[in-house]
């Protein structure tokens, strides 16, 4: 990463931290308008009580009356200037409209009411800021650098750059993503994943931004500083998700847009058939009935129904470390009727242990593994991983080669002085070096079940390193929770053998196998899914799954340790591998759905009801906005219903966690016995 970009990186945190400020300090003087405002709207009110006469009485109700309104108004020439008129537009005019007639005490009080109502808002939206810089703000502004020489210097984080030594000690958080190089301490990770027991960190140990020290003192190679960070990436994720909008949200403020001329017209309506009178008291009495309808009728409820209930769906998701990129995403969420699950790292840990060498004849073992570890010493792959551990506790070390090529979903080819090295898919290999196909389909055979690496040197076949891993213990849970949320169809893709996914489809229960699959054949049979009319919710961590995550209604990256490439593809990225989060996606996606339209309902009811009586004359200008103010206390309100369906979900959780802690801690009797094969 360029020095140009670091510092850009920084300059947006700090940037944000003073947009929070901000937001703060605005919210303040909005607090001290209404004050103002309604002082002076007390005060002539008081004067009209005592006597003083109705002259003097509307001057401060008249100055009130146009402190409180110019806000509104200039909500109104914003929305006049998109061209959408809209909320504001009406309360700015009925205001208007009531000081017109010369009412300005039930002017101004028309308008510290609306200002009320419009801060209900404000406080709600500056909430979700503050959440989104409390976020930010867990990354300590400074960081101790150690130096070659082993001494200490504070440095700012638009200073620090990927493999210079920090050092945290406990109870600091840290600044940076990196790897442990020195000590031993438990780091609090629940502000990124959601879970609440620490995790131990020791030398090797991948550890992020924003998470908390505990115990002990530990040096980090830094990884990723700023907004490169994991905690960086998490915060833009969410507020790309605030400014995203979905075709609902276009669609309610299209209605809204319309909505207002109507209202218009009604008030107007209104206004001419109860103002057929010369008497001056009659034809007042008909305005400000027409000005209760513009107040009740202001679709200012309608408008928050949307994105209140998006706003707390996307804080109950975080909160259990679920960051949803897009409200369409959660829309999307809601429908799926086909969930797409990768074998390798998702239904299974993805940390595979070496369980067999099988040497082609004429080969030994040590032959085998040395040319596995040559070929797979640049890799990432969990596979290679493994095969390298092996190999490193054999006390065989991978041989220097000249040039190293990976082939996703086939293998890797690395080019030493002594020829090239094949490591990889038997399928791929029979292509190579078809002659050697019957030599690979025997070894095959004594690997079943096994996912297989299989070798090849200068053209000749050496045998297959077999590997297993483990199931996640709740898959079948999982598989079995989505039935019961009425997914019809669960589908394993993956590019491991049939034999190994056969043997974990059958363990959890899945639909469909397609195994051995290339990238692209994962994609094409996604296509064909989805042309068969499947709503599809694809769950994958590596390279090979980025193109069907990026093509799915919903594409969900696999836990901290997923790649880069398939969490910039996927619609959500969890901070976790627990499983159980896929089907709480689906539930919270479904209420969030079922919240919105109550919200909807009410709203639109409300502005029935509210339209009815004031046309009718049954309430009053001064009823009016407290009508106006309910319906955004009752949206709200409903909205923030979902915030706690995701407490419960980690209520359930701390309890499950200490009911294991509790199993574990139990002593019991055992006897093992070791057999030897």
């Amino acid at each position: 990463m360029s020095e140009l970009s670091l510092a850009g990186a920084a300059d947006q945190d700090r940037t944000l931290r003073e947009s929070g400020t901000a937001g703060a300090e605005r919210l303040e003087r909005q607090l001290f308008i209404a004050l103002v405002g309604g002082v002076l709207l007390l005060t002539g009110w008081i004067a009209q009580l005592v006597g003083f006469g109705e002259q003097v009485a509307s001057v401060p109700a008249l100055i009130g009356a146009i402190i409180l309104v110019i806000p509104l108004l200039r909500g109104a020439v914003s929305e006049f200037a998109i061209g959408r008129p809209s909320s504001d537009s009406l309360a700015s005019l009925a205001v208007l409209a009531a000081i017109a007639i010369g009412n300005f005490l039930a002017a101004g009080f028309l308008a510290f009411f609306l200002w009320l109502a419009e801060l209900i808002l404000s406080r709600t939206a500056w909430g979700a800021q503050r959440a989104i810089r409390e976020l930010i703000e867990l990354t300590p502004d400074v960081a101790r650098v150690v130096e070659a020489d082993g001494a200490e210097r504070e440095v700012s984080l638009d200073q620090l750059r990927p493999g210079l030594v920090v050092r945290v000690r406990p109870g600091e958080n840290l600044p940076v993503d990196g790897r442990v190089t020195r000590g031993t301490s438990s780091i609090n990770q629940a502000s990124l994943t959601g879970e609440a027991v620490p995790i131990e960190a020791q030398p090797g140990t991948d550890v992020y931004a924003g998470t908390t020290n505990l115990t002990g003192q530990i040096d980090i190679q830094v990884t990723a500083v700023a907004s490169q960070t994991t905690i960086g990436k998490v915060e833009q994720l969410i507020r790309e998700a605030e400014s995203s909008k979905s075709e609902r949200q276009e669609l309610i403020e299209q209605l809204a847009t319309y909505y207002v001329p109507v209202v218009l017209m009604v008030a107007g309506l209104v206004w001419f058939f109860t103002s057929k009178s010369a008497d001056p008291e009659v034809r007042n009495a008909a305005a400000a009935r027409a000005i209760t309808v513009l107040v009740v009728t202001c679709p200012g409820a309608l408008l928050i129904a949307y994105p209140t209930a998006m706003v707390a769906a996307f804080a109950a998701a975080a909160r259990l470390g679920i960051m949803i990129k897009q409200t369409k995403t959660l829309e999307a969420a809601a429908t799926v009727d086909t969930v797409v699950m990768d074998k390798t790292g998702t239904l299974t840990t993805g940390k595979f242990a070496v369980s067999r060498l099988v040497p082609a004849d004429g080969v030994d073992g040590a032959q085998l593994l040395q040319a596995a570890a040559d070929g797979e010493q640049y890799s990432n792959h969990p596979l290679a991983k493994s095969i390298l551990e092996t190999a490193e506790k054999a006390r065989i070390r991978p041989r220097a080669i000249d040039r190293y090529e990976e082939l996703h979903g086939r293998g890797v080819v690395a080019y030493a002085s002594d020829g090239e090295v094949y490591v990889g898919r038997a399928s791929w290999l029979v292509s190579v070096n078809p002659a050697e196909a019957e030599k690979i389909a025997a070894v095959e055979a004594r690997i079943e079940g096994m996912s297989g690496v299989h070798v090849m040197q200068s053209g000749r076949y050496l045998g297959a390193v077999g590997l297993e891993d483990k199931l996640r213990r709740n898959a079948a849970e999982v598989v079995s929770k989505l039935r019961e949320l009425g997914v019809r169809k669960i589908c394993i893709f993956t590019g491991d053998r049939l034999a190994v996914a056969t043997r974990v489809g059958q363990a959890v229960g899945v639909d469909a196998i397609e195994a051995e699959c290339l990238p692209e054949e994962k994609h094409e049979e996604l296509k064909y899914l989805i042309s068969r009319g499947h709503r599809t919710l694809v769950v994958g961590d590596g390279i090979n799954d980025g193109p069907i995550l990026a093509s799915a209604e919903v594409g969900v990256a696999m836990g901290l340790s997923g790649s880069d490439i398939a969490t910039n593809s996927a619609g959500v990225a969890l901070m976790n591998d627990d499983l159980r989060h896929i089907p709480f996606l689906v539930e919270i996606a479904r209420r969030t759905r079922v919240v919105i339209g109550q919200n909807i309902a009410a709203s639109l009811a409300l502005g029935i009801i509210g339209l009815a009586l004031a046309a009718t004359g049954q309430i009053s200008l001064w009823v009016a906005p407290v009508l106006y103010a309910t319906g955004y206390v009752i949206v709200i309100a409903n909205s923030l219903r979902l915030v706690r369906f995701g407490e419960d979900f980690a209520d359930a959780e701390e309890a499950r966690r200490r009911a294991e802690a509790a199993r574990v801690a139990k002593p019991v009797r055992a006897s093992a016995k070791i057999t030897a094969a």
